[in-house]
């Protein structure tokens, strides 16, 4: 299987999606333990929440499991989240801290997954910003993420429905931040929050460079906003979700509109 798909759309919005994937190659599949092929960890549905929203815009998805190797973490594994709990770019454990491998990955592992899957994904997110940014002056990256609501080992209480991270206001331009505020603002009976727990995983760090035309901004979505449960099966919900696509959809739609605007 392909690490990575890409739809090229004509508009200057990119969609990342990481953490959507589920395929695990066999090898590693059997090295997990029961719990780790549960595969909880995974953004349920991320791709079904987001289809149609912006007519043009393009997608970059990882078809790999998190569990396989993190895209959304830097390749030489270094911390996002120094002296907090957090998984790494192969993770020992899931998000409750419980351990996922029977027999967990060495180094040699690392460095074969790196360069068959966290390598191309990036590789063809990469080109596509550098196409986006050549046809339209300025390029804006969305990465679409969501997680369970209440995880104990990563954050008290419960998460907000709209967590939205530009890297503490450095991954992109202000106005950005400010439109996608304004649209989860009219989203009533939702929280949101911006650079709190999750201010942005290594794709918005590492790519979001507003002086040279590349804008990224991560959205973080509690998934009890959108799934049935989030508990297995982790079914599709298309009652909640049809609550907060419109509201997605306005984001992006501002975003879209702003582009000519940001452009050096």
């Amino acid at each position: 299987m392909t690490p990575v798909e890409v739809v090229r759309g004509a508009g200057p919005v990119i969609l990342g999606m990481p953490h959507g994937g589920t395929f695990l190659p066999a090898e590693i599949a059997a090295r997990l333990n029961a719990r780790g092929r549960e595969l909880a960890d995974t953004d349920w549905h991320i791709d079904a929440l987001y289809a149609g929203l912006l007519p043009g815009a393009s997608v970059v998805r990882a078809t790999f499991h998190r569990y396989v190797i993190d895209a959304n973490r830097p390749p030489d594994g270094a911390s996002l989240y120094p002296g907090q709990n957090t998984t790494g770019l192969i993770p020992e454990t899931d998000f409750d801290g419980q351990p996922i491998w029977e027999a967990p990955p060495g180094p040699a592992d690392a460095a074969a997954r790196r360069a068959a899957f966290h390598a191309p994904y990036h590789a063809a997110l990469a080109a596509e910003i550098a196409r986006v940014r050549a046809a339209h002056g300025v390029a804006i990256l969305w990465d679409c993420h969501s997680i369970r609501s209440h995880i104990p080992f990563l954050f008290a209480g419960r998460l907000p429905d709209f967590n939205i991270g530009t890297a503490d206001g450095t991954s992109c331009d202000t106005r950005i931040t400010a439109a996608v505020q304004d649209a989860c603002a009219g989203a009533a009976g939702f929280a949101q929050v911006t650079n709190g727990r999750f201010k942005g995983g290594w794709t918005t760090r590492h790519y979001g460079s507003p002086a040279e035309g590349v804008h990224a901004i991560q959205m973080e979505i509690a998934q009890s906003a959108y799934l049935a449960s989030e508990a297995a099966p982790f079914a599709f919900s298309p009652e909640r979700a049809a609550r907060i696509r419109p509201v997605l959809a306005d984001a992006l739609a501002r975003l879209a509109a702003l582009a000519p605007d940001l452009k050096g």
